[in-house]
């Protein structure tokens, strides 16, 4: 689970402006980790969305984007080592 803390202050954000607890609890159970879920600290700060609708948005948002970094980041490990062995000397040359 990600950060306590973290999730506290993303807990309180969304109650002082007028949420519940629960609604808190379920974007950052969904966010996952520490760094996701100040990241949404910060856009609720920022931004001080007005509707629900805006802070799911956005929940949406960070988790596309971390999963469009993880899938580069297994693609970039995957073409190195298929580099590693296509420069890799061969017996059947």
């Amino acid at each position: 689970m990600a950060g306590n803390d973290a999730m506290q202050d993303l807990i309180r954000i969304l109650e002082q402006m007028g949420y519940p607890r629960k609604f808190g609890i379920a974007i950052g159970n969904e966010l996952h980790s520490e760094k996701m879920i100040m990241r949404m600290c910060g856009y609720l700060r920022s931004a001080k969305p007005k509707r629900p609708e805006d802070i799911v948005d956005e929940m949406l948002a960070i988790k596309s984007d971390v999963d469009r970094w993880v899938s580069k980041k297994k693609a970039e490990y995957t073409n190195s080592r298929l580099n590693e062995y296509m420069n890799m000397p061969h017996d059947d040359e």
